[in-house]
């Protein structure tokens, strides 16, 4: 049975889907020696390359499904590659046979934090997509005054890149002056709204951190840098926040 392309080389551990999506327009992806392009479909015993070289794929009923809890810090990028060369958060991780770890969203260069990983394409995607709103929270220092007002309008909603956005919850973290936090919720992963609602209301953020994706948070002793590989329990709960089955 054909599926589309993003879809199988996605479940597969390649990369994630949206990712395949744009080595497709590239033009990056061959399937039995023709190039292919979005929307096109292939079954799991094709033969696929990319950039020239074949990919094995291994069938996703065959694979482990493996989660990476890795505590980001500010100063690493979360793509493969950096033409600026920059530190990436993969070249962290621990190798893998036959697949790739996938980023679940990205931390900007400036933001530290909680970062999963999996090998799970179909895992990443669902974690990754709207629908699932999963909440995501956040520790920011802001500086500049913030007012009541300042708090209500962002809960109510501001548009962002043509498309309204909100915080769903504002807590004071404390402190005054130069040092005030806030911890801020938010059901989405567009890239860096938190900063972008701020700088809305003509504020600065000076720090963000990352302190919750769903259910998960970085325990004590996962110093920043390091990773921890979770286990079949907490991998579990995971997938719980998605509505896809456990295979």
């Amino acid at each position: 049975m054909s599926e589309k392309i993003q879809k199988v080389l996605a479940n597969a551990g390649l990369a994630s889907r949206r990712n395949i999506e744009d080595w497709l327009r590239e033009g990056r992806i061959s399937v039995n020696g023709q190039i292919s392009k979005l929307g096109d479909r292939m079954n799991p015993n094709d033969k696929v390359r990319v950039d020239g070289r074949e990919v094995k794929l291994i069938p996703p009923e065959s694979q482990k499904t493996r989660v990476i809890l890795y505590n980001k810090p500010e100063g690493e990028i979360c793509t493969r590659k950096d033409p600026e060369g920059r530190p990436t958060i993969f070249d962290k991780m621990p190798m893998l046979r036959n697949s790739r770890w996938i980023s679940v969203g990205r931390l900007d260069f400036n933001t530290s934090g909680v970062l999963l990983l999996t090998n799970n394409g179909e895992l990443a995607n669902k974690l990754m997509h709207p629908s699932q709103e999963i909440e995501r929270e956040y520790a920011v220092r802001v500086k500049g005054e913030v007012t009541r007002s300042t708090l209500q309008i962002l809960k109510q909603g501001v548009k962002i890149d043509g498309q309204m956005a909100k915080f769903n919850k504002i807590t004071d973290g404390g402190g005054e002056g130069l040092n005030h936090w806030y911890h801020v919720l938010v059901k989405e992963g567009r890239n860096r709204i938190v900063r972008k609602l701020w700088e809305s209301q003509d504020l600065t953020v000076s720090r963000l951190k990352r302190i919750r994706f769903g259910i998960v948070t970085i325990p004590r002793n996962l110093i920043r840098g390091k990773w921890m590989e979770l286990d079949h329990k907490a991998i579990d709960e995971i997938i719980k926040m998605t509505k896809i089955s456990k295979d």
